[in-house]
């Protein structure tokens, strides 16, 4: 296992193997690369995440050889040469291979030319000795073969198999595909006036490279086979392909050679190339997944980690027309304290009241910062808010509402707030995303939050498990107030989970609030391995010892003892003075255990403990004088929010429905490698206006 993944993450041997020694431990990518740096020889936790990936690889496929060599020996064909091939293979694909002469169904063609005594001619003709095939075929006329040419052609069936179980073979046509293979696409004439077939209007007759397709135009294709709307084609040279195949099997000119040119054909047409055609477009699909996934990882990490205003009063409002704007007032840490709906839009149109009551509650509840949702009627909304003369300064944000309707419906909303409908609840959420983003989202499954694309059209259980790695990752690399956070968000936390989570929280409930890392330990079921992996993750703080409130693990809070004491002073009277931490000699507290990596960050922690890595949010406004699409006109330059990021570039809110696409073209006059190098999620940019195709609902844009 160490030696597999050595080799496809070329990381050192003993980073490797210690790293995995901590895995089976059950120790978390989080803690591991936070806290056991010097065992690990300071991976990260995408190194680490990529031990994961391999070690499971590895795991599946030793799975794999062992229900293959159980099922070769039941068939009593396991041979020492072939058990040896098997057990050295390192690829999954090779293996299968090697398996395939003996995964016979009892229906081919083949089988069935065996069981009329056909075999023996298929060896006579493989053979390419005989002179009269036709006569020697003669001789097996008999029971349900009633002629030569019924003879010859059971034995072809039997060769063909032969011809598709040769290794050497189906290499030669996997590389063929891999470098050579078109991928072409023909609409269904009676769909291609469908109005849901419109949207991939530009596959309805294409044609590329299938090693060069990119990710998204791949899973677009697929999709649009999927709904029906078009049929896919990938093809090769056969010709090229056919003489590949004749150079590696014949070896004479005579009638023998000739019944194996037709079974070689047969061979490929009917075996070899639909199923390689497949394995093909399989890998295709892995590949375009793994990108997609990763683009909606990168998407989903940036999202999570986006600015929150903090612990600030703050108004969510869900804005809407018909059915009114529902308001509700939250105190710093999120709790609902009011919740009101106002009417200021068509068809009520009652603004001066709206104004008015917004004025009252932004009074009363001492209100910091307003949150709008960014869906239908979100501009008016905002536009209203603008108007209202404040008695205290009161920032405005406009905030995504994605999946904020997921929340609202979901089980953890309704515990959270039993006695109110959905679109209070909605509201609420509304409003916490701008007080803390990454506790608000850890709420919502992570592929109804609508960043990145294609996301139902991928491999689900890959998706959802990358998901939960990005979600835990962020999670711990902020850390959690442990007596404000809600079931959802601590069972993020490294070494805890759902069941843990839910006990932390009773615990709070029953007995308040924790004043102590110490105190979690007291948790039913919270046992030294969940303490280990989780303790510095959760913050207390009030907590007597300054320590609780910072990424300090427990186990090292002794080191930082003897520091202070050395130099004559509390553990309260280190933390924030760099004066002070400057004088400290690290190699004096160095231990078996304990390294310099590790006493670098505590320095660091000490220095400034508890400190948020993300920014803190910034107000943010849209050009007042775009509506709607109708607005815009080519060459203007407007401020806009990076809502999305793809392969192909990134989508823009400019303050409408529609979002603009800059082309990955369009984001710098030089090549752009990775959209993520020059924009991010959420990103404040000036954009120009290429193009506006109000039909299609189209907007192209270049970044300024």
């Amino acid at each position: 296992m160490i030696k597999y993944i050595v080799q496809h993450t070329q990381l050192q041997e003993q980073s490797v193997k210690n790293t995995v020694d901590l895995l089976n431990q059950d120790c978390t990518i989080p803690f591991i690369s936070r806290y056991r740096k010097e065992v690990t020889g300071n991976l990260d936790e995408v190194q680490i995440g990529d031990i994961v990936k391999f070690k499971e690889q590895f795991e599946a496929l030793e799975k794999r050889k062992k229900a293959i060599l159980k099922a070769l020996d039941e068939q009593e064909v396991l041979t020492q040469e072939l058990k040896q091939k098997i057990e050295s293979t390192t690829d999954l694909t090779a293996l299968e291979d090697l398996y395939l002469p003996f995964k016979k169904s009892r229906k081919t063609k083949a089988e069935k030319a065996r069981q009329n005594g056909l075999e023996p001619l298929a060896k006579i003709i493989m053979s390419q000795n005989a002179q009269d095939i036709e006569s020697i075929a003669y001789k097996y006329v008999k029971g349900d073969i009633d002629s030569t040419e019924a003879a010859l052609e059971g034995a072809r069936h039997i060769i063909s198999e032969w011809v598709n179980e040769r290794t050497d073979v189906r290499n030669n046509i996997r590389h063929q595909l891999e470098r050579f293979a078109m991928i072409s696409t023909k609409v269904i004439k009676t769909k291609a006036d469908d109005e849901n077939a419109q949207k991939f209007r530009d596959y309805f007759d294409w044609e590329e490279s299938l090693n060069r397709m990119p990710s998204h135009r791949f899973l677009a294709i697929s999709r649009a086979e999927k709904e029906g709307f078009i049929r896919v084609k990938v093809s090769i040279d056969d010709d090229r392909a056919l003489a590949k195949i004749e150079q590696r099997i014949m070896r004479s000119h005579n009638a023998c050679a000739e019944q194996i040119a037709l079974a070689i054909k047969d061979a490929y047409k009917r075996l070899l190339l639909p199923s390689l055609v497949n394995e093909a477009l399989q890998i295709a699909k892995d590949k375009a997944d793994e990108s997609a996934i990763s683009v909606f990882a990168k998407n989903l990490k940036q999202l999570l980690l986006g600015s929150p205003l903090g612990e600030k009063r703050v108004m969510g409002i869900d804005p809407g027309f018909r059915t009114g704007c529902k308001v509700v007032c939250l105190d710093a840490q999120g709790q609902l304290k009011y919740n009101e709906t106002i009417y200021p839009h068509p068809p009520k149109n009652d603004s001066v009241g709206a104004v008015k009551k917004i004025s009252s509650l932004a009074d009363a509840y001492k209100i910091e910062a307003i949150a709008i949702g960014n869906g239908t009627a979100s501009r008016e909304t905002e536009a209203l808010i603008r108007k209202v003369h404040f008695k205290n300064e009161v920032q405005v944000f406009v905030v995504s509402e994605a999946g904020a309707s997921i929340y609202s419906a979901s089980k953890i909303a309704r515990e959270e707030f039993p006695n109110y409908d959905v679109t209070v609840r909605g509201s609420v959420s509304i409003g916490r995303r701008l007080q803390d983003p990454l506790a608000e989202l850890v709420k919502i499954d992570a592929k109804s939050i609508g960043v990145g694309q294609y996301q139902h059209d991928v491999d689900q259980s890959k998706l959802q498990k990358q998901l939960d790695v990005v979600v835990e990752n962020c999670v711990n690399a902020v850390g959690v107030n442990i007596n404000t956070a809600s079931k959802s968000l601590l069972s993020y936390v490294s070494g805890i989970g759902d069941k843990l989570a839910e006990n932390i929280f009773n615990y709070r409930q029953e007995n308040g609030p924790f004043t102590s890392r110490n105190a979690i330990k007291k948790v039913p079921r919270l046992g030294g391995k969940a303490f280990e992996q989780g303790a510095a993750f959760l913050r207390i703080k009030t907590a007597k010892n300054p320590l609780d409130d910072s990424a300090v693990h427990p186990e090292s809070y002794p080191i930082v003892m003897q520091m202070a004491k050395d130099l004559g002073k509390s553990v309260q009277d280190l933390i924030g003075n760099a004066e002070l931490l400057k004088k400290i000699n690290l190699k004096n507290y160095c231990t078996e255990t304990v390294g310099l990596l590790t006493l670098d960050d505590i320095i660091k922690e000490l220095e400034k403990p508890g400190l948020d890595i993300r920014e803190q949010a910034k107000v943010f406004t849209f050009n007042q004088n775009i509506k709607t699409i109708n607005d815009l006109r080519e060459g203007q330059l407007l401020p806009g929010i990076v809502n999305n990021i793809t392969n192909f570039g990134c989508f823009v809110d400019v303050g409408i429905k529609e979002s603009g696409l800059i082309h990955v073209s369009n984001l710098s006059d030089s090549f752009v490698k990775d959209v993520n190098e020059h924009v991010s999620l959420h990103q404040q940019i000036i954009v120009k206006v290429l193009e506006v195709d109000v039909p299609r609902k189209r907007i192209q844009l270049k970044l300024h």
